[in-house]
Parts: C-alpha cells; sequence; structure tokens
C-alpha cells in the first residue's frame, strides 16, 4: 500500500520547498488517503521553518484531474461531527492560512480540486500542454469554493464561463484570461517556477509573509481599517531580527542574511 510520502513527495531544496502530486497512474486525482497526504504536505510546509517558498506541481502527464470518484475514501477529508458541524476550511484548497508564497507549475490537466488549489496560488506556470477546467456541473454537482474563488480572482463573466459550462480552457486562454502569469514549453516548467522562487527567498521570509497577509486580510476591508490592520502587521515585522539585518546591510552596503526571525 502506497504511504503518504508516495503519494505527496515533500523536497526541500535550501528555502524552497517542492510538493508533487504523485499519482501519475490516476492524473493525479485525489481519493482520501492522497487527501491525507496533501493536508499533511502543506501542514510540513506551514509549520517548517527553513521553508520559505513552495512550488505546487504534478507528476506525469497531470497536474491534477480533480476528485477520485471511483477511488477508496472521502477525497474532502474525513472529520467528525454531521456535514454542517464539519470545518470548512479543511485543506489548502479550501482555504488553509498560510501566508508564506506558493508558485503553482501546472504540467497538464488541471481540474476540480486541483484548479481550486491553483487559485490559491499567489504565481501560476503553465506548461504549454495544460488545461484547466471545473467540470462539476456537467456531473450534478455545485462548485463550492471555486465558485467563490475564482470571481475574485478573474473577470466575472469568464468565471462563470468556466463554472457554469464545465469546458476546459487551454493554457494560452488561461493566460489571456489572467489565471496564469506565465506559459512556457513543459521542458522549461520547473526551472521558470524555480527560477521565480530564488528571486523570492531573496527578500526577509517574515516581511514578506506579513505582505501576503496584510494583501489577503484586507480584501475586503475598508481603507481605514485595512491600514489600521497593515500599520499593526508593520510595527510587528519591523521589531524583527531579520528588519535589523535588513537596516544594518543597507547601511553596510552589502547582502543580507535573513535567519527568518
Amino acid at each position: 500500500m502506497a504511504t503518504a510520502d508516495d503519494l505527496v513527495r515533500y523536497e526541500l531544496d535550501g528555502h524552497v520547498a517542492t510538493i508533487t502530486y504523485n499519482r501519475p497512474e490516476r492524473l493525479n486525482a485525489i481519493d482520501g488517503a492522497m487527501r491525507q497526504a496533501l493536508n499533511a504536505a502543506f501542514t510540513r510546509f506551514r509549520d517548517d521553518e527553513h521553508a520559505w517558498v513552495a512550488i505546487v506541481t504534478g507528476a506525469g502527464r497531470a497536474f491534477c484531474a480533480g476528485a477520485d470518484l471511483r477511488g477508496t475514501g472521502d477525497p474532502t477529508g474525513d472529520f467528525a461531527g454531521t456535514f454542517w458541524e464539519r470545518p470548512t476550511v479543511n485543506s489548502f484548497e479550501s482555504g488553509w492560512e498560510i501566508f508564506k508564497p506558493v508558485i503553482a507549475a501546472v504540467n497538464g490537466v488541471c481540474l476540480g480540486y486541483g484548479l481550486t488549489l491553483v487559485t490559491w496560488c499567489d504565481f501560476v506556470f503553465a506548461s504549454e500542454q495544460a488545461e484547466f477546467g471545473f467540470p462539476e456541473v456537467k456531473i450534478g454537482i455545485p462548485t463550492i469554493v471555486g465558485a467563490i474563488r475564482l470571481p475574485r480572482k478573474i473577470n466575472w463573466q469568464y468565471a462563470m464561463e468556466m463554472l457554469l459550462t464545465g469546458e476546459r480552457i487551454d493554457a494560452a486562454r488561461a493566460h489571456e484570461i489572467g489565471l496564469v502569469g506565465w506559459v512556457v514549453p513543459p521542458s522549461e516548467l520547473m526551472d521558470s517556477a524555480q527560477a521565480l522562487a530564488k528571486r523570492l527567498v531573496g527578500g526577509a521570509p517574515l516581511a514578506a509573509r506579513a505582505i501576503k497577509e496584510v494583501a489577503v486580510r484586507t480584501a475586503d476591508m475598508p481603507m481605514t481599517d485595512s491600514i489600521r490592520f497593515g500599520e499593526t502587521m508593520r510595527r510587528v515585522a519591523g521589531a524583527t531580527e531579520d528588519a535589523a539585518e535588513g537596516r544594518a546591510a543597507m547601511a553596510e552596503r552589502r547582502e543580507p542574511h535573513w535567519r527568518g526571525r
């Protein structure tokens, strides 16, 4: 039987964690066991003080084909209580608050749960062979988290077209409507994602997390409340060892040495 480490690979290189869906024989579709493995991998990334940036990708010819309707276990996860009592934020796809930067490297088909995760990433690279879609409406199931998040990511009409038709779009169209930031040849996908990750770890990690948290939390706040919250975060991040190091490095005209504290 496959272990959690078999189903989802977690590899740390310097300060960059690569999380790989690893069920290629099922196009990385998510069943109950893979859900547990994914949640464990993202928990590890969230709690790993040495991991500052993550790249998420898929093994084989798919990023993630969504839920495995023929698999065993619950792809949403197993939680105590009735349906209405279960936590709604139960995975990174469904909104776990991880404020470290996350890059999606979409190598192939990206459907359902896979696309839900992509909409929660900060940066999206797509192979020229990638395809995106929310097919749930075609099998009589409403797309919930995707319906919440996609219209906040792209233009309303484009979002509704994807959600209500269930049709797939290719990488070029995904880039055109703003779902994808960069489209690259398949052979350049991981190198492109890693190049951005290298740029991201050049910044102070705690400052980066504060910036992302401010961006996320203030999206629906009035401007005055946003500024107040932002100032609180600035004071907290400005009191760290890294902030002192950044000021010293600038004064001494040298590269800073971030320690994440």
